[in-house]
């Protein structure tokens, strides 16, 4: 496995159990969790983080997710997410590496479909 790919996996771990430690093995103590690119309040420390992830999400997500690039520092993660009954959403994640393996920052670009015109 690589780093990028053994993050994602803790990553998914901790999203279905939403455990603290399982958080924390993943974000340095100082990490900031972006919502998008321009996000105007990302959740920064460790705290805001794992209080964040604790939040109820709209469904049990379903997710197709992917390691596209990496290197050292940055790894690029590709794929889908979808809440059955509320939203299907494409995904690009930055995670920019501390040099322990954890996340010191994360970045989510999601896309949600375009709606049809009919």
């Amino acid at each position: 496995m690589t780093r990028t790919s053994d993050w994602l996996a803790g990553y998914q771990r901790a999203w279905r159990t939403k455990r603290p430690d399982d958080v924390r093995a993943l974000f340095t103590d100082d990490a900031e969790y972006w919502f998008r690119p321009d996000d105007p309040a990302p959740a920064i420390g460790i705290d805001a983080i794992v209080a964040m992830w604790g939040e109820d999400e709209p469904a049990e997500p379903v997710y197709d997710l992917r390691v596209l690039i990496e290197n050292d520092d940055l790894g690029i993660v590709t794929g889908w997410v979808d809440y059955p009954g509320h939203e299907r959403y494409s995904n690009l994640w930055e995670v920019h590496f501390a040099s322990d393996g954890r996340a010191r920052r994360f970045v989510e670009w999601f896309m949600a479909p375009r709606a049809s015109a009919s």
